[in-house]
């Protein structure tokens, strides 16, 4: 893609939209509110405690409105939408940004909790993209962006689990960008690397079984052996106003990568990848009739 074409701007615009943004308590979440906020769209900030939130709608009367929305709770999904198009009439941009880690190897992994991530990073997201999918189809204009990890890219030590989780995600919106967009409906994944969150303190969960022959592999991964050093390269605010950006793009990238780190382990594995296939051309092709 040329660069100039990666920044290429603004057609389909409403003058004055409407976002519903997940996990804006903090991180990149509330640099999205942030950013949208003070170009003066309207945002729907949600976060598990709304009232962790409650300072966009003082800080922003009539354009801000904080909503609980819970990923473990699939009732407070449906509610958010209702309440969002309550208030403002429609949903124009959807980020599904809310998730969590989890660090397990894969025979740690207990089924409770591997569920449960499943419903936070996979099953609330498509949830919430099927609720707004409606009103996009008919009014011809939607934006909606999915926030991934390059964990989806570059699985970790620990980190399979959560990494499914993201692939799981990414794969359904490669899907819904090709189905939706003959319908006006743009959608796109957000690969971020290391960002200076609370993605290693409060959002990061571990599986409670240890086996110990992992300790050396997974197990130096494990949520107690995680110090949250607050040095990673990516800021937060710069992150969301990236994605806000990104959302006004003619035609974003399937794959909108953010962060220096992000490109540079993303292209190493993706590069692995080719050679690995490209080098099993001719063995593959003698299952062929």
């Amino acid at each position: 893609m040329n660069p100039r074409d990666f920044q290429k701007g603004l057609v389909g615009m409403k003058q004055t939209r409407t976002w519903l943004i997940t996990g804006c308590s903090t991180g990149i979440g509330r640099g999205i509110a942030e950013a949208v906020l003070q170009k003066g769209e309207n945002a729907v900030v949600t976060a598990r405690d709304k009232s962790r939130v409650k300072d966009f709608e003082e800080r922003y009367p009539g354009k801000a409105l904080a909503v609980t929305l819970d990923m473990e709770r699939p009732e407070t999904i449906a509610q958010a939408v209702e309440q969002a198009q309550e208030r403002f009439g429609s949903i124009d941009v959807l980020i599904n940004n809310a998730g969590h880690g989890y660090r397990a190897a894969l025979e740690e992994g207990e089924p409770a909790a591997v569920a449960e991530l499943f419903q936070t990073n996979f099953f609330g997201p498509v949830e919430l993209i099927k609720l707004v999918l409606p009103a996009m189809r008919e009014q011809k204009y939607g934006v909606i962006v999915n926030v991934s990890s390059i964990g989806a890219v570059v699985p970790g030590l620990g980190s399979g689990y959560y990494g499914a989780s993201k692939a799981a995600l990414e794969s359904v919106t490669d899907s819904l960008r090709r189905e939706a967009a003959p319908l006006g409906i743009k959608a796109f994944i957000v690969e971020p690397g290391s960002f200076r969150t609370a993605f290693y303190d409060e959002a990061l969960r571990g599986s409670q079984v240890k086996i110990g022959d992992y300790d050396q592999t997974s197990g130096k991964t494990r949520k107690e052996n995680i110090v949250n050093t607050r040095q990673q390269p990516g800021d937060p605010r710069k992150g969301g106003a990236f994605i806000a950006e990104a959302v006004d793009m003619d035609n974003p990238p399937l794959r909108v990568l953010l962060g220096s780190d992000a490109v540079k382990f993303v292209t190493a594995q993706r590069k692995a990848q080719l050679e690995e296939a490209q080098a099993q051309a001719e063995f593959a092709a003698r299952s062929d009739y």
